[in-house]
């Protein structure tokens, strides 16, 4: 038994050494960790902790893509709303005050590191449609040609519900695919995956490394999270691993609370949950949102 623990450990180690050789990185950042719990509002210190991080990526010479939720929640901080809003019109107007807001902080904190910040903003029929989807990979292209650092999020300004992702996980899934990423990192209130939910459940046992997301591993996922302004929970995160990794991508769910994190994972430290990419040429975004919508 010792032997094979041991074994299992060695594997583990493996799968993650070869994380450090990444060269294009999609970084999902969830509302809850960009933001205090309390009031909403966006947790500064974390932000430039946040932006250090990736702009080190940058400079180890690799690419990297920032998809980053928190629009919606800072323009209802903004306008002294208590909580999300729960009216379409208000969440639109919320989001088209805080991603300014958000896209502001952004620009001026990468700029502090030498770094350019760009901005893109995406629905659903970003992807679904074929010349928009050439669109947005060519601008992709070019902005990481160009040395730059696409902030990416939901268009939440003009989303309605048939053109909404409805989560950034799925975004950030979709956006690895898009660019053919070999690593997504999920950062969110959560340290990874485990058997059971680890806040009912004290004997849920943490999973390191997922080799194949089967259909048992997705129906564990949960429709919440422990967050009150964040969308996705496990099971969207799950959602996202199998695009992604069907996309090729390796992906890790890590906890979000420390942004230090991040080069950790990319040293090949034992943080999150790995799931291995395993690249399936049929995959195809369409009809996976296809899929979605049926």
């Amino acid at each position: 038994m010792q032997e094979q623990r041991q074994k299992a450990r060695l594997t583990i180690l493996n799968y993650r050494d070869q994380l450090k050789d990444k060269q294009r990185i999609i970084i999902k950042i969830g509302s809850s960790s960009l933001t205090h719990g309390l009031t909403g509002a966006l947790n500064l210190t974390k932000l430039e902790i946040l932006v250090r991080e990736i702009s080190d990526i940058r400079n180890m010479g690799k690419d990297v893509i920032v998809v980053s939720s928190g629009a919606i929640a800072v323009g209802s901080s903004a306008v002294g709303f208590s909580r999300k809003p729960s009216h379409l019109e208000e969440q639109q107007a919320c989001a088209a005050i805080g991603q300014a807001k958000l896209m502001m902080i952004y620009q001026k904190l990468f700029a502090e590191y030498g770094q350019m910040a760009a901005q893109i903003l995406m629905t659903k029929y970003t992807i679904m449609n074929p010349v928009s989807r050439e669109n947005a990979f060519n601008t992709f292209r070019e902005l990481l040609k160009l040395g730059a650092i696409p902030i990416v999020n939901e268009n939440d300004t003009v989303s309605t519900d048939e053109i909404r992702f409805g989560d950034n996980d799925t975004l950030s899934a979709l956006v690895a695919s898009l660019v053919s990423a070999d690593l997504l990192i999920l950062l969110s209130d959560i340290d990874g995956l485990f058997t059971d939910d680890p806040h009912q459940n004290p004997d849920a046992e943490f999973i390191d490394v997922v080799e194949e997301l089967n259909e048992e591993l997705l129906h564990m996922g949960k429709s919440t999270s422990g967050s009150s302004v964040g969308t996705g929970g496990m099971s969207a995160k799950l959602a996202a691993a199998k695009i992604a990794t069907t996309s090729g991508a390796d992906m890790v769910i890590a906890n979000g609370e420390d942004f230090h994190v991040i080069h950790k994972i990319l040293q090949g430290k034992n943080y999150g949950t790995m799931f291995l990419g395993k690249k399936d040429h049929s995959f195809s975004l369409v009809d996976y949102l296809n899929e979605m919508d049926s």
